[in-house]
């Protein structure tokens, strides 16, 4: 069971995280309560769905991961709330790079410290 749920656990963290700090521009301390609960829902609907597509695929390729979680995060972040900067999409696309990017970097750093000694 802990195997099914620390991935779908770091999948919200991560792209909650890239949501938050695109939301405020990169400004740790313009955050709010309201700031989170938003990226808590991208976080939520975009780690679900990544965990599902991923689930569905049956792959383990972390570049596969992070494009999917990257891509949820996108779609995701657009229609939960309206972007804050540049054109319509522009932050949701922001979000979605930094999420996989994220992702990309995390998974990787977990997989060469998991790797036996040797």
């Amino acid at each position: 069971m802990k195997d099914k749920v620390v991935p779908i656990m770091e999948y919200v963290a991560e792209s909650t995280a890239a949501c938050l700090v695109t939301m405020v521009q990169g400004n740790l301390l313009a955050m709010t309560l309201g700031h989170l609960l938003v990226a808590s829902q991208t976080g939520v609907i975009a780690g679900a769905c990544t965990a599902a597509a991923l689930f569905i695929s049956n792959t383990e390729k972390r570049w596969l991961v992070a494009m999917i979680l990257g891509l949820a995060t996108t779609v995701v972040d657009f229609y939960v709330h309206p972007g804050m900067f540049g054109a319509v999409a522009t932050e949701a696309i922001v979000t979605g790079i930094g999420a996989g990017l994220l992702s990309y970097v995390i998974g990787s750093a977990i997989g060469y410290f998991r790797r036996p000694a040797g």
